[in-house]
This record gives structure tokens, C-alpha cells and sequence, in this order.
């Protein structure tokens, strides 16, 4: 079974108890709770020594889930290189939501990652405008949430190298919230929904998503190349000749 860690930063459940009430148990424990029938599920937050995100930790992961918002800065640079070579070895990485401005989203799309945004108790409709991509399996031509946090245009990623979703919003904007990427041996889907006064991870389609993106990025069991100088395979004329 593939092991997953999900890794929020659990500061808006300890301050807003709004959001303490919707997420009980914190976001990363709502995310934890609907994957686990399927996974072997750990949580890791950010309070915990090197964020609970040690080397072993790390190791043991096939699929890296990650919220963040109030304390990207806080994130300490040595766990963020730790992921990324963890990312560029072969670990999925799926970043959800405000984790758009983390600092390992950054580095690893090498933009500002900014955008617009708004919170206004707005619809969202989220469009499938790739259908035959496994992370929209099991889902119709939309998702609709009654109220989001509105995230616009321009988003300032790399081109995705799959658009999966795209978003309209209420007061007209529209945002690019199903992206996927390859880094090195690894896969990272970008997903949008998830402001934490909302209660969007309890909904269906979202959570389906989620669970997608989890098996699309799990680690592919291959050969890896070997790098660096190299023999030839076959024989080169010239060096024959020059003997």
C-alpha cells in the first residue's frame, strides 16, 4: 500500500476558531481521515521537530500532500531542499490551495507563483477541461462549491505541462487550478480549492481529486539512468582508425 504524509502547517486551527470548528481535527487530519481506507497515512505538522518532515520520514514517503499559508517564511530552508531532492528522486508532491506561495512550490516551478485574490463568499465552478486525465477520473464535467476564496489570473507558474481544471469564479475571474508537472524523477499536481474558512475538503469531488492525484503521483519503479562520462556502446570508427 502506498505510504502518503500530509504535511499542513497547522497554525490557522490553533488562532481562528472558526476554522478550529470546521477542522476539528486540523486540515491535515480532515485530508488524512478520507484518504486512509486506501493509503497508509501520516500527518506531519509544522511545530514538530524538523517540521515532521525528517529524512526518514521522507524516505518512507511515496506521496507528499502540502498546505500552507500564514507561516511559508517560517519553513526552514534545509527541510525545503530535503523535499525537493525528494521530489526530484521520484516522490509525488501535491500542493493544495495557499501552498501556491510555499517555498518548495517556488523553487521547484523557479516563478513568483503570485496571483490575484479575493475573499467574498463566492461560487466556484471548477471546469474538467481534460477528461481523460486520471486525476479527473470518476469526475463530471465540473465541480461546484458554493463558497471559495476566489484566486485569479494572472497566476505566474510555468506553462503546466497538463491543464487539468480551470476555474470560473462568481465575479468573473478565471484561474488555471488542476496543473500538473514533472520535476526530475517526480510528479507535482497543483490544486486549488481549500481556503480554510470553507469546509471544501469535505466535499466529494475534491476529495476524489485529492485521491487521484495521490495514485497519478505515486513513484514509477524504474532503472534509474547512470550520468556522468560514458563507454561506448558500439565501436566508434575513428578510434579504431587512429590506432
Amino acid at each position: 500500500m502506498m505510504n502518503v504524509t500530509v504535511w499542513n502547517e497547522n497554525r490557522h486551527e490553533q488562532q481562528n476558531p472558526v476554522v478550529r470548528e470546521i477542522y476539528p481535527k486540523g486540515i491535515h487530519g480532515a485530508i488524512a481521515s478520507f484518504l486512509e481506507d486506501a493509503f497508509n497515512v501520516r500527518t506531519a505538522t509544522l511545530d514538530e521537530p524538523e517540521h515532521g518532515l525528517t529524512q526518514e520520514v521522507l524516505d518512507g514517503t511515496d506521496v507528499l500532500i502540502w498546505w500552507g499559508h500564514l507561516a511559508h517564511g517560517e519553513v526552514s530552508d534545509e527541510v525545503v531542499e530535503r523535499v525537493k531532492q525528494r521530489v526530484l528522486d521520484g516522490m509525488g508532491l501535491i500542493v493544495l490551495h495557499s501552498g501556491h506561495f510555499s517555498k518548495i512550490f517556488k523553487t521547484l516551478m523557479g516563478t513568483s507563483c503570485d496571483l490575484k485574490w479575493r475573499e467574498a463568499d463566492e461560487k466556484e465552478r471548477i471546469w474538467i477541461v481534460d477528461p481523460s486525465h486520471p486525476i479527473a477520473d470518476g469526475i463530471g464535467e465540473s465541480i461546484e462549491l458554493e463558497k471559495e476564496e476566489m484566486y485569479g489570473e494572472h497566476f505566474d507558474i510555468p506553462a503546466p505541462d497538463q491543464l487539468v481544471m480551470v476555474s470560473w469564479f462568481e465575479g468573473g475571474e478565471i484561474f488555471r487550478s488542476g496543473c500538473t508537472y514533472q520535476r526530475g524523477n517526480g510528479k507535482i499536481f497543483y490544486f486549488r480549492p481549500g481556503h480554510e474558512t470553507y469546509p471544501t475538503y469535505y466535499h466529494q469531488d475534491v476529495q476524489k481529486v485529492i485521491a487521484n492525484a495521490v495514485k497519478w503521483a505515486a513513484p514509477v519503479n524504474r532503472n534509474r539512468p547512470v550520468y556522468g562520462n560514458a563507454q561506448p556502446l558500439e565501436t566508434i570508427k575513428a578510434k579504431e582508425e587512429a590506432k
